[in-house]
């Protein structure tokens, strides 16, 4: 499609409207970059089309706004994910990512994605958002029913993905008034205290402010953190040589990145008639951006189809472009740089134990379940007592 059809109209076989599907690097870019002709506010961001109730809904997410109005939502909480906001926050990271592998380091065989994938990414935007660490499988659960109601290997439905998006928000108005009177820097104190326009968040934009944080603060880490040591299980050589030289881990994070492409694809809705390759795109048309197409083109990337740890340079857009850039990301790449560097030190050899079981999904490139083992001929490293009595004393994400 990229060499052939780069703006190819799908034609949707369960009775939709259709959409244009944009494959190239080149493209994506040009779109993400023109909100005012590709609006994310106009249709929302999935490829379906909602319901006008439904659409009322998901528009107080700052996924599915346009400027002005997205500027001024984003600038509620940007400053606290800021690259020197984030480089704080790296002493924390490092000792709940130590006490996670403490728990694995003597286990012969577990599973990847919920013993370490998943809790890294929920404990941080825990902690940064305000939850009580106990409460955050709660939200792994939400999160996991939100993202599910497409996959068709699952009995899920968009009502139950509504239901859980009710319950989380039921759960972040009574978080908020636990935190009534506070002045906090967790992320639920700064969204009571916020102002758009002189104006505090109605309860409505106080709930999605909520839920998009925390659905894209732990879904899309864990899934690059889990699809990046599947790579580099199904490439031992490129794992012998980030063994070999550590130095390599800044372009290895950044290649897991290109390769896996966490988010699959969003949609925009064309709001004036206009040509893109020459194809003649109406308004009202939904043109769906395919993320990991975009890091595989070949005018972009030398040998796109090669997993290369040394990969420079590297301009993938596994976290967007444009006005949409994703605010984790100084955050996310932290997370990932750590939980790669602990585990390289502290679990040798680690091997497939049986089948990936992956989420059959149109919005995420997510691994479902990952079991793995370590041959008999490993060892833990020493070290796992003095991390669990190190981390006591570690400061908090939230202070």
């Amino acid at each position: 499609m990229r060499r052939e059809a780069p703006v190819y109209f799908h034609q949707e076989p369960d009775g939709g409207t259709g959409f244009w599907a944009i494959t190239r690097h080149e493209d994506i870019i040009t779109i993400s970059r023109d909100p005012a002709t590709y609006s994310s506010y106009r249709g929302g961001t999935s490829i379906e089309d909602y319901s006008q109730e439904d659409l009322s809904l998901i528009r107080f997410m700052m996924l599915n706004m346009d400027p002005p109005q997205h500027v001024k939502y984003r600038r509620l909480v940007s400053s606290g994910f800021t690259p020197v906001a984030i480089t704080y926050l790296e002493p924390r990271i490092r000792a709940v990512t130590k006490e996670i592998l403490d728990k694995v380091v003597h286990e012969r065989e577990f599973d990847f994605v919920t013993s370490i994938a998943a809790e890294l990414p929920l404990q941080v935007i825990a902690e940064l958002v305000g939850i009580p660490r106990e409460e955050r499988h709660q939200l792994f659960a939400w999160s996991n029913r939100l993202i599910d109601y497409d996959d068709s290997g699952r009995a899920r439905s968009f009502d139950d993905a509504k239901m859980a998006a009710m319950e989380m928000w039921q759960y972040a108005n009574q978080l908020a008034a636990r935190n009534q009177g506070r002045e906090g820097k967790d992320l639920v104190s700064v969204l009571m205290n916020a102002e758009v326009d002189g104006e505090k968040l109605n309860e409505a934009e106080f709930d999605a402010f909520f839920l998009l944080l925390i659905v894209a603060g732990n879904e899309t880490t864990r899934n690059l953190i889990s699809g990046g040591m599947l790579a580099l299980m199904e490439h031992p050589e490129e794992l012998a040589r980030l063994r070999a030289n550590p130095a390599l881990l800044p372009t290895a994070v950044e290649e897991m990145l290109r390769w896996v492409s966490p988010v699959v694809c969003f949609r925009r809705t064309v709001t004036r008639d206009t040509v893109l390759r020459g194809q003649q795109l109406r308004e009202g048309d939904k043109v769906v951006l395919f993320y990991p197409s975009a890091n595989r083109d070949e005018s972009v990337f030398e040998n796109p189809g090669r997993f290369d740890i040394s990969r420079f340079p590297n301009e993938h857009i596994a976290f967007g472009i444009g006005q949409h850039y994703c605010l984790g990301t100084s955050l996310a790449r932290l997370e990932i740089r750590v939980m790669f560097e602990e585990l390289l030190k502290r679990l040798d050899g680690l091997e497939l134990a049986g089948p990936v079981e992956r989420r059959r999904s149109k919005l995420v490139n997510a691994i479902r379940a990952m079991p793995v083992r370590r041959p008999p001929s490993s060892r833990p490293r020493e070290g796992a007592r003095e991390n669990q009595e190190g981390t006591a004393c570690e400061p908090s994400m939230r202070g």
